[in-house]
C-alpha cells in the first residue's frame, strides 16, 4: 500500500502554532505570523511520526507531498527556492519520520500534475481540509480525473488537527 500525505497543515506546522486552536493557527498563517515561514524549524502535528511508523510497519510505503516550491509562480508563501526545499526533509528527520519521498512541484506543476505522474500511484492520499487557504476547493483530489479518484482513497483530516485520530491498523484506512 502506497500512502501519499500532505505535510504542511496535515501533518507538520510552524512552531508557534504549538499550544494554540485551529482558529488562532489559521489566524497566524492569515496574519503571516514570523514563524510561518521558518519552514526548517516546523514541528509534527501531535504523534504523526509514531503514527506513520505503524503503517509503515505493516508494510505500507509512506510519500509526501510539500507545499514549498522554488517556482515563482507558486503563492508566495510556499515559494522558498532550490535551497528551501531541504526544509521538509530537515524536519522530517529531525522528528524522526519515517523515510520517504518528499514531492515538491517544479515549474508551473500544480499538485495534481504530481500524483497524475507517479508510478505507481498513491492507494490512499491522506489530505487536509485546506480551511486557511479557502477549504476543500483547494483540495488537490477534487481537482484529480475521474479515473483516479475511482482509484485513491482519500482520507481528510481537519487541518492542524493532525492524523493521531486514524486507525494504526493500515487495513482500515
Amino acid at each position: 500500500m502506497k500512502i501519499l500525505i500532505f505535510l504542511h497543515g496535515t501533518i507538520i506546522m510552524h512552531k508557534n502554532a504549538a499550544g494554540k486552536t485551529r482558529e488562532e493557527i489559521i489566524e497566524q498563517i492569515i496574519e503571516e505570523e514570523n514563524s510561518v515561514r521558518d519552514f526548517k524549524n516546523y514541528i509534527p502535528i501531535g504523534n504523526a511520526p509514531e503514527k506513520l511508523f505503524r503503517w509503515a510497519s505493516q508494510g505500507a510505503q509512506i510519500c509526501y507531498l510539500s507545499a514549498l516550491t522554488e517556482d515563482k509562480k507558486a503563492r508566495g508563501d510556499e515559494t522558498v527556492g532550490k535551497e528551501g526545499l531541504e526544509a521538509d526533509k530537515i524536519v522530517l528527520e529531525r522528528y524522526n519520520f519515517p523515510a520517504g519521498i518528499i514531492y515538491h512541484r517544479g515549474m508551473g506543476a500544480k499538485y495534481k500534475d504530481i500524483i497524475e505522474k507517479m508510478s505507481p500511484i498513491p492507494d490512499v492520499l491522506v489530505e487536509d481540509d485546506c480551511k486557511s487557504i479557502g477549504g476543500i476547493k483547494e483540495m488537490t483530489y477534487y481537482s484529480l480525473n475521474k479515473n483516479l479518484k475511482k482509484r485513491i482513497k482519500l482520507i481528510v483530516v481537519k487541518e492542524f488537527g493532525g492524523i493521531d485520530h486514524l486507525p494504526d491498523d493500515i487495513n482500515f484506512l
